[in-house]
């Protein structure tokens, strides 16, 4: 999955904030739950809309850039 098929920022849904794409579900609330240590499965059930693929999508992609981001420092 390409961040395009994962995340959406348009100005006319949630004031232009990162979103899960085709949900009006923030990235945010994700990065909240994992911070707190909630089950996912909580996640999924409190936000139906987000699929375990765009998740693991996006999971993917923030490891992907805190690699890069370690090698440069």
């Amino acid at each position: 999955m390409t961040e395009n098929n994962i995340i959406s920022m348009d100005p006319e849904v949630m004031g232009g904030i990162p979103v899960f794409k085709g949900t009006r579900v923030p990235v945010q609330n994700l990065i909240e739950y994992l911070e707190g240590d909630d089950d996912i499965d909580d996640f999924f059930d409190g936000f139906p809309s987000v699929s375990r693929k765009q998740v693991i999508g996006l999971i993917e992609q923030l490891d992907e850039m805190k690699e890069k981001l370690l090698a440069v420092s």
